[in-house]
């Protein structure tokens, strides 16, 4: 005989409804990134330069959720279009700082207002009090999962990976 162990109920699951709302924000942000030649990776590598000058290619991918090697092909990319430029030398060990440029600020002021429509649409129903709610509530699940993050970067590898923490954009 065996035991049947209850489902999730899907709708009623608050992490399964954020990561509906949140693959639905990706969506709509490509829809409107995609015609000005940008990912979303692409975008968020670009804000994060313009907001804090000098991150390194793995603040970077921590930044925009991709790995070091992955950062590393779109910064490439972004120095050959002149939207970022790389330190010629390492200031500590081998850390290049990144900095955005004249042409990756103009690229990015388009893409910012774009990614800022979809933001408000999809806010469109929250009033001022519900969206500071939402804030809220989210930094609070996000404080919870970091919380357990030590706990679980110690299990062992078969242990699910579902308290690693992630920033949205």
């Amino acid at each position: 005989m065996s035991q049947q162990r209850p489902g999730v109920e899907l709708p009623a699951s608050v992490g399964y409804r954020l990561k509906e709302a949140s693959s639905a924000l990706r969506s709509a942000m490509e829809d409107v990134l995609r015609p000005l030649g940008m990912s979303m990776t692409h975008y968020a590598c670009l804000e994060l330069l313009a907001q804090r000058p000098g991150l390194s290619n793995s603040d970077l991918a921590r930044g925009t959720f991709v790995t070091r090697q992955t950062m590393n092909v779109l910064l490439q990319a972004l120095e050959r279009d002149g939207a970022v430029e790389r330190a010629d030398k390492p200031v500590a060990g081998k850390v290049l700082p990144v900095t955005i440029t004249a042409r990756g600020r103009a690229a990015l002021a388009d893409a910012s207002a774009a990614v800022r429509a979809v933001e408000e649409r999809m806010l469109t129903d929250l009033g001022p009090a519900d969206r500071a709610d939402a804030l809220r509530l989210l930094d609070a699940m996000i404080r919870s999962l970091r919380a357990d993050a030590p706990a679980a970067a110690s299990a062992p590898a078969s242990a699910p990976a579902s308290a690693r923490s992630a920033r949205h954009h």
